[in-house]
């Protein structure tokens, strides 16, 4: 077979080399009449257009932008936070000619590393952990970079939520219900070595947390922070663990919604109420936080409007250069639904005397 390239279908319509680029690469640039007939010429010779990695180095860039994440990408996609960030990136991209490139740095192939191999214009950096390798590569190759839910770098724009703000109205409200039995179920920290960053999503939240208790006189009792993997099945385990390490807790600060669905779950299995027995605090508000039961009191963050600022911010970097890089900072709100209440009245002395 003779194989069909750009030049037969200029030939055959009549037409220069770069008319027929321009049909497929710049159709404003061409009448429409004309564009119609050279796809149809095209379509008709079996040819599907110019090599996308040769228009690619042609013109210098791969019109794609990365998201580099540090989960799997089936865990990714089954995070609801997640799934909606993501959701908010595709809005944010609209109309921009660009793709979206979704990598994992847990799933390197072949030695392939995605920070330092995969070709794309820009990165957004939305990685639970500061991982320092692949921020290594993207800032070596030069590429205009937006990190998300990390401390802010100097040079480097970044989008976060006010995730300590957030963690203290949380715990703010179950103190002026009278809640001083406090348990935190935290994410597991996320680094090698266990230590979590204070800057990161899970410091800055657990910072949050202490400061509203401090601010009452309120000391958190050894154990009374248990850490999972930050899930409804990891928010079942730590409330399981806390009960049998012989925490009576009466409200419950959990550092994300999925964590706070298990916590409701291992209390019904304890034979609890929510609220009469134990209050229930999650962060994130994610959809189903509406229609667990009782409904679930949370932090709200506007997980969409934040892939949307991502994107507008990283947009921005690609086209100014010479700009400021600027660190966006999102505001969150306590959402008050039916898993908190007033401290069992049982509870109330007991805490007034032990605090």
């Amino acid at each position: 077979m003779v194989r069909v390239t750009l030049q037969t279908v200029a030939d055959a319509v009549g037409v220069s080399r770069m008319t027929v680029s321009n049909a497929f690469s710049r159709p404003a640039r061409l009448s429409t009449e004309l564009r119609d007939r050279i796809l149809a010429v095209a379509e008709e010779l079996g040819y599907s257009g110019p090599d996308p990695a040769a228009r690619a180095f042609a013109r210098g860039s791969t019109g794609v932008v990365g998201i580099l994440v540090n989960s799997r990408l089936q865990d990714f996609f089954a995070d609801e936070v997640s799934s909606a960030f993501l959701g908010g990136i595709a809005d944010g991209l609209t109309g921009s000619g660009l793709s979206l490139a979704l990598l994992s740095t847990q799933e390197e192939v072949g030695g392939r590393v995605p920070a330092r191999d995969v070709p794309m214009d820009a990165t957004l950096v939305f990685t639970y952990r500061y991982d320092a390798d692949s921020l290594r590569w993207l800032r070596r190759r030069g590429l205009p970079l937006v990190l998300l839910d990390q401390a802010p770098i100097a040079g480097i724009a970044s989008v976060n939520i006010d995730d300590h703000g957030g963690a203290r109205q949380a715990a703010e409200h179950l103190l002026q219900l009278g809640h001083r039995d406090i348990l935190i179920v935290g994410v597991e920290p996320p680094t090698p070595g266990g230590l979590v960053e204070p800057e990161g999503v899970t410091g800055r939240r657990m910072r949050g947390y202490v400061a509203a208790l401090a601010a009452k006189g309120v000391e958190l009792p050894s154990g009374a922070v248990v850490v999972a993997p930050a899930s409804i099945e990891g928010g079942i385990a730590a409330m399981r663990r806390a009960w049998e390490d012989g925490l009576r807790p009466t409200g419950v600060l959990a550092m994300s919604d999925a964590m706070a669905i298990g916590v409701l779950r291992a209390a019904r299995e304890l034979g609890l109420r929510v609220p009469e027995d134990i209050s229930v605090v999650g962060f994130d508000d994610i959809d189903i936080s509406q229609h667990t039961n009782p409904p679930l009191t949370t932090v709200h963050q506007p997980i969409r409007r934040k892939g949307e600022s991502a994107v507008r911010l990283l947009l921005s970097v690609v086209q100014r250069r010479d700009l400021p890089p600027q660190q966006l900072r999102l505001e969150t709100r306590l959402i008050v639904r039916g898993s908190t209440g007033p401290v069992p009245r049982g509870r109330q002395e007991v805490s007034r005397t032990r605090h």
